[in-house]
């Protein structure tokens, strides 16, 4: 009576094909139907949300927003980072180091200090791909608080407070220089002005410098 245990064997033969459950997607807890590639499916996400962020701030772009330039499920997006508050601080993780830069503003005697901060701050600006994570957060800064202090301990902490304490300049004086320095950019980056948004590094160092000096004099 051997005949009666072959059909089972024959039913279970078809469950085993290699497309079902491929291996990629187990591995990486997300399930068919979604990117094999953990790290080109972030790279993708943090793009689409940097780009997002500069155009419409904040507020204005939305996880399904982001998701969908991504070309990902919003599920995804939430798997990785959370929510949106989560996105945000990854995409906008600077891209320049200040470490590189107070170097030289620490080296700027006290009455050249006005000229030296401007251009470190424009040479922030300059590269437009490191641009993008500043004016996202330059536009999202006019609407939510928090990201307003982020802006400001990155500018004032990280690029100039360290020169502002050699030199003794109050907080009042340095904050007085930084909100001139973001004022600027905001008209150049976010509004676009004219002829500020136009203007030569040259022409902003040649205006803004004096006007920083006199903030930070003795």
């Amino acid at each position: 009576m051997p005949e009666p245990a072959r059909p089972p064997r024959r039913r279970e033969r078809p469950q085993k094909p290699e497309r079902q459950g491929p291996e990629p997607g187990r591995r990486s807890g997300r399930g068919p139907g979604r990117r094999p590639g953990p790290t080109e499916t972030r790279d993708a996400i943090i793009a689409a949300a940097r780009d997002l962020f500069a155009e419409k701030g904040y507020d204005g772009a939305s996880l399904r927003a982001i998701a969908r330039a991504a070309g990902v499920d919003p599920a995804l997006v939430h798997h990785f980072y959370g929510n949106k508050e989560g996105v945000f601080v990854e995409a906008m993780r600077f891209p320049i180091d200040p470490s590189q830069l107070v170097p030289r503003i620490l080296a700027t005697s006290r009455d050249k200090l006005g000229e030296a901060m401007v251009r470190v701050f424009l040479e922030v600006w300059r590269d437009e791909e490191k641009r993008a994570p500043l004016v996202a957060m330059l536009r999202s800064a006019m609407t939510n608080d928090q990201i307003a202090v982020m802006m400001r301990q990155f500018v004032s902490s990280a690029l100039f407070a360290k020169a502002a304490e050699i030199h003794g300049i109050p907080l009042l004086r340095l904050n007085a220089a930084v909100g001139q320095m973001i004022g600027v950019a905001l008209l150049r980056y976010v509004i676009k002005v004219e002829p500020i948004a136009s203007a030569t590094e040259d022409e902003l160092i040649e205006l803004l410098a004096p006007a920083l000096q006199l903030h930070l004099a003795p």
